[in-house]
């Protein structure tokens, strides 16, 4: 079947998937808001391990998600995965050594005699859930404002500031883009622990912080979205690439059901929070995670349809990257999209263990009583 696709079509075909990958791990990034709410909900070592409890239940899933998303863009998109973690590498380091903190954490913070101490590794957790998810939005940012790289006709590149991609920290766009990310994270954490413990405390609690996280978010993704729609873009065609004004704008009009995700995810996840704090609703984080992945999937759909640049160069136009000069062959892509029917697959997998695993609310008494939770 996929033999008779055309190349491009198989592109944006993988386009799409990696959108959904990216937007899926962005829903699951509540595990790294919760991290930082560890000190606001929860005011008892107690009540602490009961989060942490919860959370440990589906950190795997952040971290198993971020890898799909990346290994996904380096199958079918090799060059543009070559050109942002080879070239922006110290964000990216970053950003790895951000997961792997995480990772050693969830392993040891309860472990008997620990010589660096229970709070250390909750530190940890702080700042894969903060540094982290704000390192994460700036390098996805950088996919709309441009990154400083060339590559000459052999497809070699080279990053051509030595900052190496930390200097996206001074683009407003994708400094708010970061924000964005960490609030929406935090935000969804709160509607996550309404719906996964049972404690009269901590349920308050994520109410009152579900409040104050929730005006932040919204005043962070009105600026991004105002922004993404008036700023410019970078197009092409077949003399090569070019800026065009209002360009993201251009391709909600030119695409109207990238348009209808945003907006009916954008509702979704208002009411979400609607219910969570005026219908004291425990089922928010479901509203808000369909629609998460709605804006989030619109958002990157925007990038690789309409003649757009999923890539832009800073330090050179013609060097900018699109879904067609910077994926796979058609060979490749094929193969890779027999083996996609597997996605299906493990989501129900996925949801069948979370089911499983939520059938009853997290209480203080279950993870007392449990010698091994985190």
């Amino acid at each position: 079947m996929f033999e008779t696709f055309t190349l491009l079509t198989l592109q944006q075909y993988w386009w799409f998937l990696v959108s959904l990958l990216g937007a899926l791990f962005v829903f699951i990034t509540f595990v790294q808001g919760g991290q930082t709410l560890l000190y606001k909900i929860a005011k008892t070592e107690k009540e602490r391990d009961v989060l942490v409890a919860s959370l440990g239940r589906k950190w795997e899933l952040s971290f198993t998600a971020l890898v799909m998303f990346g290994g996904a863009l380096f199958a079918a998109f090799p060059l543009f995965y070559a050109v942002s973690f080879g070239g922006a590498y110290f964000v990216w380091m970053a950003i790895l050594f951000c997961f792997i903190i995480q990772a050693v954490s969830y392993e040891y913070r309860k472990k008997p005699n620990n010589f660096l101490g229970k709070r250390t590794y909750e530190i940890f957790l702080f700042i894969n859930g903060s540094l982290g998810i704000i390192l994460i939005g700036m390098a996805v940012g950088t996919m709309f404002s441009g990154g400083n790289f060339i590559k000459d006709d052999m497809n070699l590149s080279a990053w051509t500031l030595s900052s190496r991609g930390l200097e996206a920290a001074l683009n407003p766009f994708n400094v708010v883009f970061g924000f964005t990310l960490f609030f929406l994270a935090r935000v969804q954490a709160s509607l996550y622990f309404l719906n996964n413990i049972s404690h009269k405390q901590i349920e308050k609690r994520s109410r009152g912080q579900l409040k104050n996280d929730s005006i932040f978010f919204v005043g962070f993704f009105v600026f991004l979205s105002i922004m993404l729609l008036i700023m410019s873009g970078f197009s092409y065609n077949e003399s090569g690439f070019f800026i065009e004004k209002y360009k993201f704008l251009s391709n909600f009009l030119a695409n109207p059901i990238l348009l209808i995700f945003f907006l009916v995810g954008t509702l979704m996840v208002l009411y979400a929070i609607f219910i969570s704090l005026f219908k004291k609703s425990s089922k928010g984080i479901w509203f808000s995670g369909i629609g998460t992945v709605l804006v989030v999937l619109s958002i990157f759909c925007l990038l690789g349809f309409n003649n757009t640049a999923i890539y832009p160069s800073l330090s050179d136009i013609q060097s900018s990257l699109n879904i067609q000069n910077s994926s796979g062959s058609h060979y490749t892509l094929t193969v890779m999209s027999y083996v996609s029917f597997l996605v299906p697959f493990v989501l129900g997998y996925i949801i069948l263990v979370w089911k499983s695993m939520d059938k009853t609310k997290i209480t203080s008494d279950e993870i007392q009583a449990d010698s091994h939770h985190y």
